[in-house]
């Protein structure tokens, strides 16, 4: 049993399924992040734990003990929104107060209490500053000391950083988790960024089409796959399609090429499956001078390369995508043929459906 359990939720809208029997078990004090795209059906999952809706069926327990119905207020639950919803008319200091107050909190303790989280989230100098007067990093900020005031058993967090710019959104998630971290709180963060829920999650829940595609640890998620979907969707995956020559052997045919693979023994003749290959697995050398000597090998043309600083990202005919060092990929400009290295061990393998989700590359 969890702290916070999610229990078969299923959540219809109209003809649309937006959840279909969701389950998690998340351990007090644990980080968890609902990954996925648009419209997966993550912020509506939170929006049920929150209390701002209610399920069609399922049960939400915290603690042992059944909230499904509980009204939001007396969740004992902190919310952080996207859009900072701080109250405009309200000094840093009393947006963070503002939980305390109604709450009946004499002046004294409420005051030690902002002080202490303005502090706690690198404001202690702005307090007196309305939001207008702050940045958005800096607004997130208070929005979030807003929310831990309470002192809430369970912290939510709805694409709190998505707003911000790419070194402040870094910057800041770092914060949110070593906040996390220092106060032990259970937290539920809701996020399309997958870099991001890999970098701050304790476990990580993969979401398509209302289902937990896979969840476990951002190691688990990223080197073994359970699903395309979530292949694709965590990291860059190079897909092959092929077909298994020899169970025996891990032999593979891929487009008329011989492989070997690993993880493709004790498969059965004839099976179709996706070979997957990270791209920094992917070892590219200039064709010509033995490349191709030790078999495993596909050919091609480099077409684009994308500079990421220490590692460059080459991508080559045939959909391949290779990450290696920025030195070695200036001899492999736009135009050389190369020989790609399939590594026989460090492959996964999956079996092929006609069903496979694509992921929209605009949405992560």
């Amino acid at each position: 049993m969890g702290f916070l359990e999610l229990q078969d939720l299923h959540r219809n809208f109209g003809p649309v399924r937006a959840l279909n029997g969701i389950n998690i078990a998340l351990g007090e004090g644990e980080f968890l992040s609902l990954l996925g795209p648009s419209g997966c059906g993550k912020t509506t999952a939170l929006r049920l734990v929150a209390g701002f809706d209610r399920p069609d069926g399922g049960r939400i327990v915290v603690d042992g003990k059944d909230i499904t119905n509980v009204s939001p207020n007396k969740r004992d639950m902190g919310m952080v929104f996207q859009a900072y919803s701080l109250f405009p008319n309200m000094t840093a200091q009393q947006n963070v107060e503002f939980g305390l107050r109604i709450r009946g909190r004499d002046k004294s303790q409420r005051r030690g209490r902002v002080d202490e989280l303005l502090e706690l989230v690198g404001l202690g100098h702005a307090g007196g500053r309305y939001p207008h007067q702050l940045s958005g990093g800096m607004q997130q900020r208070v929005a979030l000391a807003r929310a831990l005031a309470i002192e809430p058993r369970v912290l939510l967090l709805d694409e709190p950083l998505s707003a911000l710019d790419a070194k402040v959104r870094v910057q800041l998630r770092e914060e949110i988790r070593r906040i996390q971290l220092e106060l032990g709180i259970t937290t539920l963060y809701v996020t399309h960024d997958q870099e991001e829920a890999l970098a701050i999650s304790d476990h990580v829940a993969v979401m398509y089409g209302g289902v937990i595609e896979q969840m476990g640890a951002p190691a688990e998620m990223y080197t073994a796959p359970k699903t395309p979907f979530v292949a694709e969707f965590i990291g860059t995956m190079n897909r092959l399609e092929a077909t298994i020559v020899d169970g025996a052997s891990g032999e593979v045919d891929h487009a008329g090429t011989m492989l070997r693979v690993d993880a493709a023994r004790g498969r059965s003749k004839g099976e179709r499956v996706l070979v997957l290959i990270r791209p920094e697995l992917l070892e590219l050398n200039a064709a010509g001078n033995g490349a191709t000597a030790n078999g495993n090998t596909l050919s091609g043309e480099v077409l684009t390369q994308t500079f990421l600083g220490p590692v460059t990202r080459l991508k080559v005919t045939g959909g391949l995508i290779a990450d290696m060092s920025t030195a070695r990929a200036a001899a492999l400009p736009v135009g050389a043929n190369v020989v790609a290295h399939v590594p026989a061990e460090g492959v996964q393998l999956l079996t092929l459906t006609e069903d496979i989700p694509l992921v929209n590359p605009d949405e992560h």
